[in-house]
């Protein structure tokens, strides 16, 4: 994957236009402030460098006399930090606590190919983990590390075939904070899930703490974990704590990974922001994904009410422009008008929603 830079000029793979790097959100999401002024999230797959805004290089010369380990030093690239910030560009609607997460690297077929699995920590404590599955019928402990508060780590990237591996198990996790309000014991949970859940399209669910659809599971609600007591006899021997299971977690509206302010949100209908890989798509295909999309964030804004909606379409020829306001039609109880073009350009319309009496 090509690696980008905070400050540097890209442009669009598939479209015109580009803009600047201003955040890496994590391995695979990029924010960027594009060419028209306003900031948006993109995958890296759909970004390429403009090489056209960097000074020519000069020439490096590598003494054939320095070792060759230093050599080596010298060339090798850094590599891709696997922990990253929990959503930082939008609000997190779940409850505080530790989940793990299998999110598939194709949203538009996930039942098919890899997974990462992900472990989520939206406390306000770094925490410490070992992670132990049972693999091959036997208990292994496969990973352990640290991650910051409200951080996550990507601990693995499998396989289907290797997701058997991936259901029972048990993870155990100390809580650590400099200057600590609340000190808690540590954690033992046990993991059992059914491996018929990676194969049903209904168990990959949308949610605020990862940008696509994922199997989350709560492993532990911060307010479930036991605080340390002032009592002298369990500071002396301790205090055992009983084991927790994880459980599924509850489906967040579609609307609200889009939030952008009370009762708004902010939907970017660019393929590349519907799905990640559109070989083989046609221009129907695709124009089909984006107005799917627009009409189930809509709906969830409607059920959920929203009282304004902002569907980025963007320049391009007027097509999915004119299917949205076309869409508009079948929604008697909403009104448009053109976004704020100081905000996003000529691209962008507002679906005002009107709430029943």
């Amino acid at each position: 994957m090509m690696k980008f830079k905070i400050g540097e000029k890209v442009n669009f793979l598939n479209e015109s236009g580009g803009g600047k790097v201003v955040k890496i959100i994590d391995n695979r999401l990029i924010l960027i402030e594009t060419d028209e002024g306003f900031e948006m999230p993109v995958l890296a797959t759909e970004l390429i460098k403009d090489f056209r805004a960097e000074p020519p290089e000069e020439p490096v010369f590598v003494s054939s006399e320095l070792p060759r380990q230093v050599q080596e030093v010298i060339t090798e690239e850094p590599e891709i930090d696997n922990v990253s910030e929990i959503n930082p560009w939008g609000t997190i609607r779940e409850a505080k606590g530790v989940y793990l997460a299998f999110e598939p690297h194709e949203q538009q077929w996930v039942l098919t190919g890899d997974i990462d699995v992900v472990l989520l920590n939206h406390t306000s404590n770094d925490i410490l983990y070992s992670l132990f599955m049972e693999v091959d019928g036997q208990l292994e402990g496969v990973d352990f590390s640290s991650v910051p508060a409200d951080s996550k780590i990507i601990i693995a990237t499998v396989g289907r075939d290797e997701l058997d591996n991936w259901v029972k198990g048990f993870i155990q996790i100390l809580f650590h904070s400099d200057l600590p309000d609340k000190l808690y014991y540590p954690l033992h949970s046990d993991i059992d899930l059914k491996i018929n859940r990676f194969f049903k399209e209904g168990s990959y669910r949308s949610n605020t703490l990862l940008n696509h659809k994922a199997v989350i599971v709560d492993i532990a609600p911060e307010s479930s974990l036991e605080l340390v007591s002032n009592n002298l006899t369990k500071k002396k021997f301790g205090s055992k704590t009983s084991a927790t299971t994880s459980k599924p977690l509850k489906e967040v509206p579609l609307i609200d990974k889009f939030k952008r302010g009370m009762g708004e949100a902010v939907v970017d209908l660019h393929i590349a922001e519907v799905v990640d890989n559109i070989a083989g798509l046609t221009s129907h295909d695709m124009l089909n994904l984006q107005i799917g999309q627009f009409k189930k964030t809509l709906e969830s804004a409607m059920a959920n009410e929203y009282t304004k909606v902002t569907f980025i379409h963007g320049v391009g020829n007027g097509v999915l422009k004119n299917s949205i306001i076309n869409e508009l039609e079948n929604y008697s109880n909403t009104k448009n008008q053109m976004a704020s073009i100081s905000k996003f350009g000529v691209g962008a319309i507002d679906v005002l929603i009107e709430r029943g009496e």
